[in-house]
C-alpha cells in the first residue's frame, strides 16, 4: 500500500485516505444523526477537532449536536463568538458567565444593565461575524507564559485557575483580536455556528441553543423563575465569601483554611433546612403531606433526614414514606420506546393504591404499609403499620414526588411541595461555568461504586438514561415547588477530587467511555484536593463520600 495512504473507518465505512487528511475534510457535506451539524469526532474513543489530521489508521465516529459532547462543543464556541460580539460593541466592557437557564446559558456584562436592544445588536454582530466565518485559531503556550500573558491582561481569575494546572502546557483560542482560554473543544469557525438566539433578561443575556433532543431548531421554553432565583441567591453568596471561581476555591485549599469554609457551607444548609422546617410548621395543620423530589445524585435522601431532626425541633413528628414501596409488580412496568422496561415512568407505581393511602391517612385511619422486594419484583406486606396522629406529617420522598399526577386524588391543600438539586453557580472561570449535571455524575460516580460497586464506566452509560428520565418525569414540575433547595456545597469538588480521580483514570482508551473520563479527569487537574476528615457527618456530601450519621447507603 502506498504509504502517503492509510485506511481508516469512518462511522462503519472503511475508507482509504490521504494520511494528514482533516476530519474537517471527511465530513464535509455530510450531517449527523436527526440531520444534525457535525461539531467533531471520535477518533479511537477520544474527542478530537474538525481540523485534528489523521495520521494512523483509525476507527472514526461523528460528535454532532444530539451528543452531550456535541452541544457542549458548540456552546462553548458559541460562548467565544458572544465574548467577541461584546467586545467589538462594548470594548470597555466585561462579560461574565453565570448559570445555565432553560436550555441557553445567561450571562451579565459587569456594572451594566443589558437592554432589548443591547441584546438585538449583540446577535446582530455575531450573525455579521458568522456569515464572515471567521476561524478560531488554537495556539499552545508553555504554562508560565500563559500566566504572564493573564497577569498582563489583568485576568486574575484565568491566573488562579491555571496556577495549579497539572499540565505544563494551556491551549488558547484566538478569534480577530480576542483571544481566550476555554475548557474543552471548538468547532472550527464561526460559519458553524448559524443556529442560536439573545435575549436581554435579569439585566443580562441568555445564549439560548439547540437541546440534542431538537437539534435543528431553538427551544420555545419560558425561563424557570424560581430556579433562576436560586442560581441568583448562590451567585450572590458565593461574591460574600469571595469564593465565585475554582481559583479562588484553590487559593482556600491552599491557605489551609479549607475547614473553616466548610463550616460556613454547612451552616448554611442548615440555616435554609431549618427555614423551611419553619415554614411547614407555620403552614400547620393543613400542610401534613411533605413532598420531596429531585434529580439523581442530589442529595433527597440526607436533606429528607435532616429535614426531620428539624421538624422534630418544631414539635412535629416525620413519618417517612418512599414511593418505590407503591412500585406496580414487575410484569405491569410499562414499555419504552426501545420495548424495555422503564423504570422512569410515572406508571411504575400504583397510583391508586398509594392516593388511597395517603387519603386514609390524612383522614385518621390505619394502613398496612408495603415494601417493594427488588428482588422478585413484587410487594410485599411485613406489619408495617402506619397511622398520622396529631403532631405528626408525612415526608415522601421520590422523583415523582412534585407531578400532580403522583397525589392527584390529594387535596392540594395538605400538600408542600420541595425541590431539591446541587445547583452550581461557582465557576471555573470568567468565561467557562461548572454544569451542575457534571456535578452530579461525578457525586454519583463515587458513591456508585463506594456502596454498590458499580464501576465508573457503567455509571457513566447509564447518565444518559437517567437524565432522559429527569427531563420527563423532574425538571418540568419544579416550578410547581413551595420551596427549592440547594444541596450543591462550594467545597465540595475538592473532596470528591481524590475519590473520583482513580475510577475514572481505570478507563482504558479501548472503552467507550474513555472520552468521557478525559473530559471530567481535564476538569478536576484544575482543582486542588483536599481531604474530607472536615466534613461533619451529618453534611449531604457524606451521602456520597461515605461515613454519614445517617447511615444512608442505598440512595436514588
Amino acid at each position: 500500500m502506498n504509504n502517503d495512504k492509510i485506511n481508516i473507518c469512518l462511522n462503519g465505512q472503511n475508507l482509504l485516505i490521504d494520511k494528514g487528511t482533516k476530519i474537517e475534510e471527511l465530513v464535509r457535506g455530510k450531517k449527523g444523526k436527526k440531520d444534525s451539524l457535525i461539531v467533531a469526532a471520535l477518533v479511537n474513543n477520544e474527542i478530537k477537532e474538525l481540523t485534528y489530521r489523521i495520521e494512523h489508521e483509525c476507527n472514526i465516529n461523528y460528535v454532532d449536536l444530539t451528543s452531550e459532547d456535541g452541544i457542549r462543543i458548540y456552546q462553548r464556541s458559541l460562548t467565544f463568538l458572544l465574548v467577541k460580539a461584546i467586545h467589538d460593541l462594548f470594548p470597555e466592557k466585561e462579560v461574565q458567565i453565570r448559570h445555565s437557564v432553560s436550555r441557553g446559558i445567561f450571562f451579565e456584562i459587569l456594572n451594566y444593565k443589558v437592554t432589548p436592544e443591547d441584546a438585538q445588536r449583540i446577535q446582530k454582530r455575531m450573525q455579521e461575524l458568522i456569515e464572515e466565518n471567521k476561524e478560531f485559531m488554537k495556539v499552545t503556550l508553555p504554562i508560565d507564559e500563559a500566566r504572564q500573558i493573564f497577569l498582563k491582561k489583568g485576568r486574575e481569575d484565568r491566573y488562579r485557575l491555571i496556577k495549579h494546572r497539572e499540565k505544563d502546557y494551556v491551549s488558547l483560542y484566538i478569534l480577530d483580536d480576542v483571544e481566550d482560554y476555554f475548557y474543552g473543544y471548538m468547532v472550527p469557525s464561526t460559519g458553524y455556528l448559524k443556529l442560536f438566539r439573545i435575549e436581554a433578561h435579569h439585566d443580562g443575556i441568555v445564549l439560548m441553543t439547540p437541546k440534542k433532543e431538537f437539534p435543528n431548531e431553538i427551544p420555545e421554553v419560558s425561563i424557570p423563575m424560581k430556579l433562576f432565583g436560586i442560581f441568583t441567591e448562590y451567585s450572590d453568596w458565593l461574591s460574600i465569601l469571595g469564593v465565585e471561581d475554582v481559583g479562588n476555591l484553590n487559593d482556600v485549599v491552599e491557605s489551609g483554611k479549607i475547614g473553616e469554609l466548610v463550616l460556613i457551607a454547612e451552616a448554611l444548609h442548615e440555616k435554609k433546612i431549618a427555614r423551611i422546617a419553619d415554614l411547614i410548621k407555620h403552614n400547620q395543620p393543613h400542610k401534613r403531606v411533605i413532598l420531596i423530589a429531585g434529580p439523581s445524585s442530589s442529595g433527597k435522601t440526607t436533606f429528607a433526614q435532616r429535614l426531620s431532626v428539624q421538624l422534630r425541633v418544631n414539635g412535629l413528628t416525620p413519618l417517612n414514606i418512599s414511593v418505590d414501596d407503591y412500585f406496580v409488580e414487575k410484569h405491569r412496568t410499562p414499555l419504552d420506546e426501545d420495548g424495555k422496561p422503564d423504570y422512569e415512568a410515572l406508571e411504575t407505581v400504583d397510583l391508586e393504591l398509594f392516593n388511597r393511602d395517603i387519603n386514609t391517612l390524612l383522614n385518621g385511619g390505619e394502613i398496612n404499609l408495603p415494601t417493594y422486594n427488588f428482588v422478585t419484583g413484587k410487594r410485599e406486606y411485613n406489619g408495617r403499620k402506619l397511622k398520622l396522629e396529631d403532631g405528626q406529617v408525612l415526608v415522601i420522598e421520590g422523583i415523582h414526588a412534585l407531578n400532580p399526577r403522583l397525589t392527584s386524588e390529594v387535596a392540594q391543600e395538605n400538600k408542600f411541595n420541595i425541590y431539591i438539586s446541587a445547583i452550581t453557580s461557582m465557576r471555573i472561570d470568567m468565561h467557562n461555568r461548572i454544569p451542575t449535571t457534571d456535578l452530579r455524575l461525578l457525586r454519583r460516580i463515587v458513591r456508585d461504586n463506594r456502596y454498590r460497586g458499580t464501576p465508573a464506566p457503567k455509571t457513566i452509560d447509564m447518565w444518559p438514561s437517567v437524565r432522559r428520565g429527569e427531563e420527563r418525569n423532574i425538571f418540568p414540575f419544579q416550578e410547581e415547588a413551595d420551596v427549592m433547595f440547594n444541596s450543591s456545597l462550594i467545597y465540595e469538588l475538592s473532596m470528591i477530587k481524590p475519590l473520583a480521580v482513580p475510577l475514572l483514570q481505570e478507563i482504558t482508551p479501548e472503552q467507550p467511555q474513555y472520552a468521557e473520563a478525559r473530559r471530567l479527569l481535564e476538569f478536576l487537574s484544575y482543582i486542588l484536593a483536599a481531604p474530607s476528615d472536615k466534613v461533619p457527618m451529618n453534611s449531604i456530601l457524606r451521602e456520597f463520600l461515605g461515613g454519614s450519621v445517617f447511615n444512608a447507603d442505598d440512595h436514588s
